[in-house]
């Protein structure tokens, strides 16, 4: 009997290990607060991805690399993805399904596995005003849709098997103000819905988001009450709108609901008292949510580079 007991308290001990169990009495370890990216001069971070199962990913502004960490550890390290060491920066960075990481920077928009073996690399030609400078991505069931910085100009490489095909400009977003300024459009944050029919497409410049239809391709201002809004980075769940703003309002995170067709909203939540240190966009898992502080403000800013993790305080009503 004692031996028979031995061996079910061991593969008790054995199946709490492999499904993340914790034994009876102990406490779990409380996630960090504070993530360090890089101790190293002029990292500059940038953008941020977290996988579903806890894995992040960090781009480089300053140097143009990746780094890769997990939500239970507070530090993170290079990762090595092939062909990033010619890239002089990394801005927008996500996972798909597949768990492929998916980044851009300059005029080349590259796809890595979790090994960080090279699967896609496509490059950008000059837009309407000049190079490229390729700012931030979605992906949905069948493209993937590139903002640039530069250039008042949605891109667009559809996917075939998780890989894009040739990345060509899409859409010419001055229709929707044709009197503003070209130059002055700076594209940045962009999301889609889950059917990939609606995408949002943050804009600096105008400090607005704009409401594109992918099928027809008509541009509407979302209409968030006669807020300025010219966010970041943004992340899309459902109907609620997460939004970095570093521009026209005092930095933080910003939430608003929108209404089912994603044209109008309210913002509820405004985020602006935690120590962000320039904060360009942010991710979320679980209950919390990953901001990147960039320190663009001075580059190339002190070293150590950090994402900070706060709350979602939309949790209890999700």
């Amino acid at each position: 009997m004692r031996a028979t007991s031995r061996l079910l308290c061991l593969l008790a001990a054995v199946l709490a290990a492999v499904f993340g169990g914790t034994p009876e009495g102990a406490v779990a370890r409380p996630l960090p607060r504070t993530y360090v990216v890089s101790d190293a001069p002029g990292v500059l971070p940038e953008g941020i991805a977290v996988d579903r199962d806890g894995t992040v990913y960090v781009s480089s502004d300053g140097t143009g690399a990746l780094y890769r960490g997990h939500v239970r550890d507070s530090r993170l390290d290079v990762f090595r993805a092939e062909g990033i060491e010619s890239r002089p920066s990394s801005l927008g960075v996500h996972t798909d399904r597949h768990g492929w990481v998916f980044s851009v920077g300059g005029a080349v928009l590259s796809v890595h596995d979790r090994n960080g073996r090279l699967l896609a690399e496509r490059t950008a030609e000059p837009g309407p005003l000049g190079p490229p400078h390729l700012n931030d991505l979605v992906i949905t069931k069948d493209a993937v849709y590139v903002t640039d910085w530069a250039n008042p100009v949605v891109l667009r490489a559809p996917l075939h098997n998780g890989r894009p095909g040739q990345l060509e400009p899409w859409l010419d977003i001055r229709s929707a103000f044709p009197q503003f300024p070209a130059q002055y459009w700076l594209l940045n944050g962009i999301v889609a819905d889950r059917s990939g029919k609606t995408l949002l497409v943050s804009s600096n410049g105008t400090e607005a988001v704009w409401r594109v239809d992918t099928a027809t391709r008509v541009i509407d201002q979302l209409d968030l009450g006669g807020e300025s809004f010219g966010a970041d980075g943004m992340l899309l769940s459902g109907r609620t709108l997460y939004a970095v703003l570093n521009y026209g309002a005092p930095h933080g995170v910003y939430i608003a609901e929108l209404d089912a067709q994603l044209r109008t909203g309210t913002v509820t939540e405004r985020i602006t008292g935690e120590p962000f240190d320039l904060p360009t966009t942010l991710a979320r898992h679980g209950c919390r949510l990953y901001v990147v502080n960039s320190q663009l403000d001075d580059p190339p800013g002190s070293p150590p580079y950090t994402v900070s993790a706060i709350d979602d305080p939309t949790c209890p009503r999700r």
